[in-house]
């Protein structure tokens, strides 16, 4: 008889509390740390995204966000091994974080066979859309196996996209530089940001914030012949100003209302991308070419 299946994640895949605690979904917070401070803050566990804003108003910095490390990833898997269970356990891609390697070696100390390991390839709710394949997948009576191998095939199949509204957030991590910023203020430029290969990209620099929304309203609307509508996810890091609502009306027009799903970013995205960030996230039957 086959062993129960664990679903575990990282806090990065953005789902709403209320879904992880209905189908049994185990979460592991990543870290955030600000400089000068001593506590060690655990992503939706003493730090939210509104918090986490506060904070930065405060010491006038962005915070650093932290992987957890190989002997947390084996506390975590261990009393889930102990009772019987077999895991599959995925977070943030590989490309954005030591994440994916240190749950690889952490998995390395348990019996084989015992731990999956997937590597999303993404974040947010691109890697929270994986995770509710996996409960589909475990509903369906499938092992750790069976899920891993159909999940790794989904994985190249994930859309996501993320328009952000100000650069200061990227800027204060080293991720833009200051004349990108201020030529990106000085023209009212609203990045697109995409996950393509693993890593997250800006693609698309329109000009005004709802051109930027609007574009990615209008790709989904190219996408949605090839598109798996069984989830949609809109998610967004708070001070919408309404954009939120919009998004969702909008794809309203276009598929059930009960298909899209809202839920709000935690802090690892928001510490990188500020407030009012904003994404469209689901998967397609087919791989673009």
């Amino acid at each position: 008889m086959a062993n129960k299946v664990a679903i575990l994640a990282d806090s990065t895949c953005d789902l709403d509390k209320e879904y992880l605690k209905e189908n049994n979904i185990k979460i592991l917070p990543l870290h955030v740390s600000f400089k000068g401070d001593e506590n060690d803050y655990l992503d939706g566990v003493n730090l939210n995204a509104e918090s986490l804003y506060k904070k930065v108003e405060e010491v006038g910095d962005t915070p650093k966000t932290g992987a957890a490390n190989i002997n947390q990833l084996i506390e975590f898997f261990k009393p889930f091994i102990d009772e019987g269970y077999d895991i599959i356990y995925t977070g943030i891609g590989s490309g954005l974080s030591s994440s994916y390697q240190n749950a690889v070696l952490a998995s390395q100390e348990f019996p084989e066979g015992r731990i999956e390991v997937v590597d999303s390839q993404n974040l947010s709710t691109g890697t929270g859309l994986l995770v509710c394949k996996m409960v589909d997948f475990r509903n369906e009576g499938m092992g750790i196996h069976e899920i891993a191998r159909k999940i790794r095939e989904l994985v190249p199949l994930v859309s996501a996209k993320f328009c952000i509204d100000r650069l200061d957030y990227l800027h204060k991590g080293g991720r833009c530089s200051g004349m990108t910023k201020l030529f990106a203020h000085a023209l009212n430029l609203h990045p697109i940001a995409k996950v393509i290969d693993g890593k997250l990209t800006v693609y698309k620099t329109p000009r005004g914030y709802r051109k930027a929304v609007n574009a990615q309203i209008q790709e989904f609307v190219d996408d949605l012949p090839n598109m798996d509508t069984t989830r949609v996810f809109v998610t967004d890091s708070g001070h919408m100003d309404g954009e939120d609502e919009y998004i969702i009306e909008e794809l309203s027009k276009y598929i059930d209302r009960n298909k899209i799903i809202h839920t709000i970013a935690g802090c690892v995205i928001s510490a990188h991308c500020g407030p009012k960030t904003i994404g469209i996230l689901y998967i397609l039957k087919e791989k673009k070419i």
